[in-house]
């Protein structure tokens, strides 16, 4: 790992600087530390803006009257670059930028996709230390195929340290909030191995983490991410963990795979729990801090399309669990799917607020997924605020499959999602873009939500980013509105049985990736027109690229592809959805000559919102441009094209001087750069 201290500067009270402390004379005084309940009015403490992941700021200088007047007030670049393989090291590549950053005081801090923590001045973007733990040196990339990634960090402190935590890779490191250094009384020289003592040994190169760990009181709490390519026998399990901030000592294990005489493990048969990995919480976690409540996302156990050795309900796998922070012990869980084939796992951090419902006030706790459901439930008991139904649902014909007769359909609110995909679905921008498309789905298995993968290929809305994506849900903690960003890409799920054992699959049937991209072509369309359709039902139908439009391709479903929800979680009452954002490929296309579109497309992505006390939303929804929606009537009040994606959710603060920010995260790769904004 490489340490790069610039600076010093960060929020802590009475801090003392110790004698080996290195600080430039230059560097800003330690902000005063104020209690939380203070501070998250001026400051963003945790991935989510709070421990209850809302999204909520109560800042309000930058309002619906003045929002025209935003402006970029700093960038900021990562330069990380492509690492070529050489003598002990192994190649790496640099991934999505997808951190959200915390504000501590007029310090941010985030991390990059190469998991470096990166400490600045967040009025001007000037770095103060580096933190960088070289996760790809010894094991290489991850097994998602994405290349490396992170969405953030997490702080502690005591009043007089503050400590930063980020979970790269297999390993948890502790550090100095002042300069970046690990803190060796944490774990061994300042770091702990996660994968030690879990439900199973496995192989250090196919554990990590992409969503930054929890902080509760005294504990830093953890699941961790599982590539959904790992599809053998005995693969990561996801064990979630706590750990004691201070001496790194690992406190308690919740096994989301209930092993023999725990509670659950009959839902798995034939002792399938012994060999069964993932059923991980990849997605942030939230907490009720004053109740000492932790909520888990947990996610799909492997293999994530064929459960034929996995039969059975499958608890804990794509259910909410509720868990008592202090000892681990669950308090309640709700079962979103059962025995999941469609990757639905959970994808973001369940969100806490308080509502008004037949005249008092009641806690809950919301569940967004990639169904396009928002599970609504009391935080303290588990009860459905609205009831839930099971619903029969369509049944897998593949060889080996027990599928789950029923799922939990919510009465309310109302799926903020399209679900399921007919021939009436198919893009209608011309007769002949529409005949080329429905050809191109005519040899899959299409119906409604949960039609399982087939042998044939099963063509599933949404797909596997969703729905709701891991930018989660945003809550105006003043109205109990909830603001739910969503795609509606389609995707084909194909099982295909398996010849041979590889070394990252050996279950006798696995999705079939080579037929997630069926091909469109237009009968006497030109040859620009031709091309450009024919990439359009593969692109769609890939699962993350339909309702992008990159490049020539084009969507093989009708627009919008992907909207903006507002939820009046009060009543459970859809208030408004609007088409999100715009897809420039898709209306520049050349075999869309002509043709009159919407006003807006709207675009896939998973990032989600921000809300603020002035009225407004942020966010860009996977798209390239930031957007400023009025929260109250879903009105576009300001954008500010940011020149490539971004794939993160935004942040705001207030400095000590007075003055708002607003900070989002852009790019992938080489281009990775954050972006500050402000009126001036």
């Amino acid at each position: 790992m490489r340490i790069q201290p610039i600076a010093i500067a960060i929020a802590v009270a009475t801090l003392s600087v110790t004698a080996n402390a290195q600080v430039k004379p230059d560097a800003p005084p330690a902000p005063k530390q104020v209690k939380p309940a203070v501070s998250a009015g001026v400051n963003w403490t945790a991935w989510g803006g709070d421990g209850g992941a809302q999204k909520y700021s109560p800042l309000a200088d930058i309002n619906r009257a003045n929002v025209q007047n935003l402006k970029v007030a700093w960038t900021w670049d990562a330069n990380e670059q492509n690492i070529p393989a050489s003598e002990g090291q192994k190649a790496a590549r640099p991934g999505q930028f997808q951190a959200t950053a915390l504000a501590i005081g007029d310090t941010l801090i985030f991390s990059t996709p190469y998991n470096r923590v990166i400490a600045m001045e967040a009025m001007t973007g000037k770095p103060y230390w580096e933190f960088d733990p070289q996760p790809w040196k010894t094991i290489g990339q991850p097994s998602n195929g994405t290349g490396l990634v992170h969405r953030g960090v997490a702080t502690w402190t005591n009043g007089r340290e503050r400590r930063v935590f980020i979970n790269s890779r297999w390993r948890l490191f502790a550090l100095d909030a002042r300069d970046g250094k690990p803190i060796t009384s944490f774990g061994t020289d300042g770091q702990i191995d996660l994968t030690a003592n879990l439900s199973r040994s496995i192989r250090k190169e196919h554990y990590t983490n992409t969503s930054p760990p929890l902080v509760w009181g005294n504990l830093v709490i953890l699941g961790n991410g599982v590539g959904d390519r790992l599809q053998y026998r005995g693969d990561p399990p996801g064990d979630i963990q706590a750990f004691d901030v201070r001496t790194g000592k690992r406190v308690w294990r919740f096994k989301t795979v209930p092993e023999a005489g725990e509670f659950g493990n009959d839902s798995w048969k034939d002792d399938s729990w012994k060999s069964v990995g993932h059923t991980n919480a990849w997605a942030p976690l939230s907490v009720d801090d004053a109740r000492g409540i932790v909520y888990v996302p947990v996610g799909t156990p492997s293999n994530d399309y064929w459960g034929g050795e996995r039969k059975g309900n499958g608890l804990f796998g794509e259910a909410l669990v509720a868990l008592d922070a202090k000892t681990g012990k669950r308090l309640w869980h709700f079962q979103i799917a059962h025995h999941g084939l469609w990757d639905y796992d959970p994808p973001t951090a369940p969100v806490l607020l308080t509502v008004t419902q037949d005249g008092r006030k009641r806690d809950i706790v919301a569940q967004a997924t990639k169904q396009g459901f928002l599970f609504v439930f009391d935080r303290v008991t588990g009860k459905p605020v609205w009831p839930i139904e099971e619903r029969a649902v369509p049944q897998s014909d593949v060889p080996g499959e027990e599928s789950s007769p029923t799922q939990p359909f919510p009465t309310k609110p109302a799926p903020f999602s399209l679900q399921g995909f007919t021939a009436d679905d198919v893009a209608d921008f011309t007769p002949e873009i529409k005949a080329a498309a429905l050809a191109a789905i005519a040899p899959f298995r299409l119906g409604p939500l949960y039609t399982p993968p087939s042998m044939q290929g099963t063509l599933v809305r949404p797909g596997v980013i969703g729905g709701a994506g891991w930018g989660g849900v945003a809550i105006d903690r003043e109205t109990g509105w909830a603001y739910i960003k969503a795609s509606h890409d389609p995707a084909v799920m194909a099982i295909a049985k398996r010849e041979a054992a590889s070394d990252t699959i050996d279950t006798p049937y696995a999705i079939d990736n080579a037929r997630r991209s069926p091909s469109i072509r237009l009968p006497g369309a030109g040859a620009a027109a031709g091309a450009a359709a024919g990439a359009a039902a593969g692109a769609a139908a890939s699962g993350g690229m339909g309702g992008g439009g990159r490049g020539s391709s084009l969507p093989i479903a009708k627009p919008p592809y992907g909207t903006l929800t507002a939820i009046d979680l009060n009543s459970g009452d859809t208030k408004w959805t609007i088409p999100l954002g715009d897809n420039p490929d898709v209306r520049n296309n050349p075999a869309l000559t002509g043709v009159k579109l919407p006003e807006k497309l709207g675009v896939v992505g998973s990032p989600g919102a921000m809300v603020t006390k002035g009225g407004l939303v942020f966010l860009t929804g996977g798209g390239h441009v930031l957007y400023a929606i009025d929260s109250k009537t879903g009105e576009y009040k300001w954008e500010h094209d940011l020149g490539q994606v971004a794939y993160s959710n935004p942040m705001t603060f207030r400095s000590k001087a007075g003055k708002q920010y607003i900070v989002i995260a852009t790019g992938a790769g080489t281009t990775s750069r954050l972006v500050g904004f402000a009126i001036p």
